[in-house]
């Protein structure tokens, strides 16, 4: 049985990706031990800390080598089994990485239902939904009327947590790039204020729209716009960061926050997190987020684009903005 993957060709490190940072190959697949998994990948999700991942700076995750398969977070179905948790044709979820086929230890693979939210999965129910569910609910500790501030708000993730504020009864501003992501976040999303950081500055605008006044700032991209979001940060405020989106794309760490003394003036606190710290909670905040989504209540998008040999320009996708909404990729039939 021959297998497509996309390996690691050179660590993107002071730049950005470039297709050349991968390299296609065919190879066979092994013969499954006990307690192994024979994975169909079907659907793969992409998320900005790849980048990290290929460049080894996440020190919560494996380290990659050169040669290595390109890591990747992916939905399919069970073809082949060694261990009695799953049969052939279960559905599941993993980190299954750019291939056709996956062979994977069972203890790593997660069951999920096959319905209409299946590809939800990799997005609103998977890592980025769980990002938002816990970094707004346990770091931003929100308040009926606060004024709740977004970075990155198009995205996967801050489209949730734009939402889930709503929800606490919360003020929302959001950050996004271009008219219709600015205008599906507020026809849509219900985001009440909108800032197109493409057009517009943030730093005026934010002066105008919430002087003083953001009491939980959500930052999925760190930078110029962490700085200027700290410079309106209202008293007790909570800065939660989630990524930063603005160093990927160069590999450098940004100069720190010109504004940060404001954390002191303000009295606030600005905290990091890794959503795989609350793994254990995650079928409960799944089963909520469910309920939210088949009652209309939460509403989500996603960029599905197409086809192996897209797989790493899909990626790439996530550091020009073109993507909207949640990107995934969906694997064609292999011609080999």
């Amino acid at each position: 049985m021959k297998n497509r993957q996309w390996l690691i060709a050179d660590r993107p490190i002071g730049r950005g990706l470039l297709k050349t940072d991968f390299k296609s190959v065919i190879s066979d697949v092994p013969k499954l031990s006990k307690g192994q998994v024979l994975v169909s990948v079907e659907y793969l999700g992409f998320d900005p800390a790849l980048k990290g991942w290929m460049e080894n700076i996440a020190d919560y995750v494996a380290p990659t080598n050169i040669g290595d398969i390109m890591p990747g977070s992916g939905i399919g179905t069970v073809i082949d089994t060694k261990d009695n948790k799953f049969s052939v044709g279960d559905k599941v979820m993993g980190l299954l990485k750019w291939q056709d086929l996956s062979v994977m230890k069972a203890s790593d693979l997660q069951l999920i239902d096959d319905d209409d939210l299946f590809t939800a999965n990799l997005g609103i129910l998977g890592t980025p939904g769980m990002t938002a569910f816990f970094g707004f609910t346990r770091i931003g500790k929100p308040r009926a009327g606060d004024t709740v501030l977004v970075s990155g708000a198009a995205g996967a993730t801050g489209s949730l947590v734009g939402q889930l504020a709503k929800l606490s009864g919360c003020r929302t501003i959001g950050i996004a790039g271009g008219p219709k992501k600015c205008q599906w976040l507020v026809d849509e999303i219900g985001y009440d204020e909108v800032i197109d950081y493409k057009n517009e500055t943030v730093r005026h605008r934010l002066k105008d729209i919430c002087p003083a006044s953001v009491d939980v700032f959500f930052d999925n991209v760190g930078g110029s716009i962490l700085n200027d979001a700290l410079a309106q940060i209202a008293t007790n405020a909570r800065v939660v960061l989630c990524g930063g989106i603005s160093r990927y794309e160069t590999g450098q760490q940004p100069t720190g926050p010109g504004n940060y003394f404001n954390l002191i003036f303000r009295r606030a606190s600005m905290e990091g997190f890794i959503v795989l710290d609350y793994m254990s909670e995650y079928p409960l905040a799944r089963k909520r987020m469910k309920q939210w989504i088949r009652s209309g209540t939460i509403k989500y998008k996603e960029d599905v684009q197409e086809g192996f040999d897209n797989i790493p320009t899909t990626l790439m996708r996530l550091f020009t903005g073109q993507n909207f909404g949640k990107q995934i990729l969906k694997m064609d039939t292999p011609q080999i």
